[in-house]
């Protein structure tokens, strides 16, 4: 019988697909929970190669996002989302062109 692939593994797997990575972090926003935006970020990281990969002030940006969402819970982030959500409008998120 061939072993089974974690749930885990293959969200990383997936999420190193930018076009996934994406998606992913869209709907995680539209869910409005910071905890899960917080892990969805740690998700894309990860699959990207880890904090490492990224440059010092970009790790330094993502830790200041991270304390922000665990400790504040709602962020002035979310209460963007909330105008532009009574205006009709939303926030998405797409793949940069090169």
């Amino acid at each position: 019988m061939p072993k089974s692939t974690s749930y885990h593994e293959k969200l990383i797997k997936d999420l190193q697909d930018p076009l996934e990575a994406a998606a992913y972090i869209e709907v995680v926003i539209e869910e409005g929970d910071p905890k899960m935006l917080n892990k969805a970020l740690k998700n894309v990281i990860e699959a990207q190669g880890g904090i490492d990969k990224l440059s010092v002030p970009v790790q330094q940006c993502y830790e200041k996002l991270t304390q922000m969402l665990s400790e504040k819970g709602e962020i002035e982030f979310y209460c963007l989302s909330t105008l532009l959500n009574a205006l009709g409008l939303q926030l998405g998120v797409t793949v940069k062109s090169a």
